[in-house]
């Protein structure tokens, strides 16, 4: 596993699963036991996804120590309209049964809030129990609203990122300003059918690897987090095997040349 370090100096790892949909309780904690056990260490929820409940238990009950996991949930978006930040996240954490909590993003950019809900996200970091704190969907305007406070800068944007959607001004954004950039749909979900792109496949037969593990691997050579959700043990195994191999630069650039800016 590849880790990158944040801009206070934590550490997460590259890979982690999500959990996106997985709103049965029973599949939920199956899922995340499962993770575990194939060595994930970075789990992606948020209050909204409604399964806080059964993935802090399955984290609890791992047998893998608190230490060795990173845990993300998200501030959604009535809370961030009501100003009401902190009380959301003690319900997350309460809800989880966690002491603390990895990462807190705050979902997506609500007009006219971008100050009010960074202000508070501060707060909720100055207390410890989250170590780390950023934003979700945000675009560069939202960004510089932030920085333009000349206080604490987020650690994360999590965005829709793939190669049909590359984001590169968004990720040369972020490295300017020390902003870690995670990919919430790596693998484009499968929409408009990135992962029957014949170009995929020639490479991932060049590995011995699937179109999807070569994309995920396009994404970490990219120094980006890569957060695949799948709640199949086979899918799960297959995203998280690739730390074995790596891209050459013909590779990344015809990879590259399916970008959509969708």
């Amino acid at each position: 596993m590849d880790f990158r370090k944040l801009n206070n100096n934590i550490e997460i790892p590259a890979l982690g699963l999500g959990v996106y949909r997985m709103d049965d309780d029973k599949e939920a904690y199956k899922s995340v036991r499962k993770a575990i056990d194939l060595g994930y260490r970075h789990i992606d929820t948020a209050m909204i996804y409604e399964n806080e409940k059964p993935i802090g238990r399955a984290i609890r009950e791992s047998g893998v120590s608190r230490e060795e996991l990173f845990v993300t949930t998200k501030l959604w978006n009535d809370d961030i309209a009501n100003d009401n930040a902190q009380k959301a996240f003690e319900t997350s954490l309460q809800t989880l049964g966690l002491d603390y909590v990895d990462l807190y993003l705050v979902h997506w950019p609500i007009k006219d809030k971008y100050i009010s809900v960074w202000n508070q996200m501060e707060k909720i970091y100055q207390t410890g129990k989250a170590r780390a704190v950023g934003v979700s969907n945000y675009q560069q305007n939202h960004l510089q609203e932030i920085l333009n406070l000349k206080s604490l800068v987020p650690a994360v944007n999590q965005i829709e990122l793939h190669p049909y959607m590359r984001q590169q001004p968004m990720l040369d954004f972020a490295a300017q300003h020390n902003i870690k950039i995670e990919s919430w749909s790596p693998l484009c979900a499968n929409k408009n059918n990135l992962l029957e792109e014949q170009s995929l496949k020639e490479i991932g037969d060049k590995y011995s690897k699937t179109a999807a593990q070569v994309v995920l691997r396009w994404n970490i050579q990219r120094g980006l987090i890569v957060i695949p959700k799948s709640s199949n043990p086979v899918r799960q195994l297959e995203n998280i095997s690739i730390f074995d191999f790596e891209l050459t630069d013909q590779d990344m650039q015809t990879i590259n040349q399916l970008n959509k800016d969708l």
